[in-house]
């Protein structure tokens, strides 16, 4: 048992240095090495403080969605959920919202396609709380046109802002409309036919080898739309959608005064509660752009032009998102390792499989 935990702590230690190394290596260390100086370290405890508890509650909520279909403790939930965030901070293409389905199943037997829906359930609060606080923010900030910043290929402005907001809108109404649709029962009869009818597209094919596809591929496939649904079976209960919606304000609001707690600290900043969420608001707005694992880089962009707003120099600014992202980066990054440590997850190869999966 020893060198089991042995074995474990190295793989850890090592797979943490490397991910550290791909994190960090699309960022300007100087910099942040620089502010990170002139910072009051004491304000860094309470604001990583706030930013583990905001993905606790994250992990009672989505504990309170699995709980219509499968009940499993906050560990268990809290678990999986750290190492996806944590994979997606070092992978691209968002893996981990597929791993942690994928460890669910391993560990609490939960169906993978439930597990998918209860993820995409997530999102689609996290969608309707960012929306909201989007409507609030840019209803009362008043965004100068003018304002830009260049990162890439693209600019970052007020109207780059209204696009990103209409775009995350319509994924947040495609998001329910599935999610509404596949929890109807006569909808599910219907997409059921539409699967079981597929092998007669293979006109061709003799009446074998269409037996052999309903059977291998389209009985399967009606089974995981089951799945998706009970993964849904929240939207039938106004009680607890009312419950979900209330976990989600909490999330945001716990994370806003994570960034506001670490500004205490941070030279040159001085930003009020409300001021600080709109700047978290619009970083959220910007990071919806394709950018690399960590969102590093775009993050920082908005961060600055979002900041610019309130007042606050470039070089202050830049200084402090910087050193906040990494605040709210680096303890996902080692509660998640931690969490795969415990758990036992190998996480390169569960990233193997869902990248296979995927493909």
């Amino acid at each position: 048992m020893k060198n089991h935990l042995l074995i474990s702590l190295t793989i850890g230690i090592a797979l943490s240095v490397a991910a550290l190394y791909f994190t960090f290596r699309n960022v300007p260390l100087g910099d942040l090495v620089v502010y990170l100086g002139s910072i009051n370290y004491v304000w860094v405890i309470p604001a990583t403080f706030l930013v583990l508890l905001s993905f606790f509650v994250r992990a009672l909520r989505w504990q309170f969605i699995l709980a219509s279909t499968h009940k499993i403790g906050i560990w268990p939930a809290f678990h999986p959920m750290m190492i996806g965030f944590m994979i997606n901070c070092i992978f691209p293409g968002r893996l981990g919202e597929f791993a942690r389905p994928a460890i669910l199943q391993k560990k609490e037997q939960v169906p993978f396609g439930t597990g998918i829906a209860t993820v995409a359930a997530e999102r689609v609060f996290d969608v309707a709380a960012l929306v909201t606080f989007a409507v609030i923010t840019l209803t009362a900030i008043d965004i100068n046109p003018e304002v830009q910043i260049v990162f890439g290929n693209f600019q970052l402005n007020r109207a780059t802002l209204e696009i990103l907001f209409n775009r995350i809108i319509l994924m947040g109404i495609l998001l329910m409309i599935g999610m509404i649709a596949v929890s109807i029962p006569s909808i599910r009869r219907a997409i059921h036919q539409l699967i079981l009818a597929l092998p007669l597209l293979f006109i061709f094919a003799s009446e074998t080898t269409k037996t052999k596809i309903r059977v291998k591929a389209c009985e399967p496939l009606t089974r995981f739309v089951d799945n998706i649904a009970k993964g849904f079976t929240l939207v039938k209960h106004p009680q607890k959608i009312i419950i979900c919606s209330i976990y989600s304000l909490l999330v945001w609001i716990i994370a806003a005064f994570s960034y506001y707690a670490f500004s205490f600290g941070s030279p040159g900043v001085q930003l009020t509660f409300t001021e600080m969420f709109a700047v978290m608001v619009i970083i959220c707005l910007f990071i919806a752009l394709p950018s690399v694992p960590g969102f590093w880089g775009l993050w920082e962009a908005g961060g600055v032009f979002a900041m610019s707003l309130f007042g606050t120099s470039s070089d202050v600014a830049a200084g402090f998102t910087l050193a906040n992202h990494a605040v709210q980066m680096f303890p996902v990054i080692v509660v998640g390792f931690v969490s795969a440590i415990i758990t036992s997850v190998n996480i390169w190869q569960l990233s193997y499989e869902k990248k296979s999966a995927k493909a």
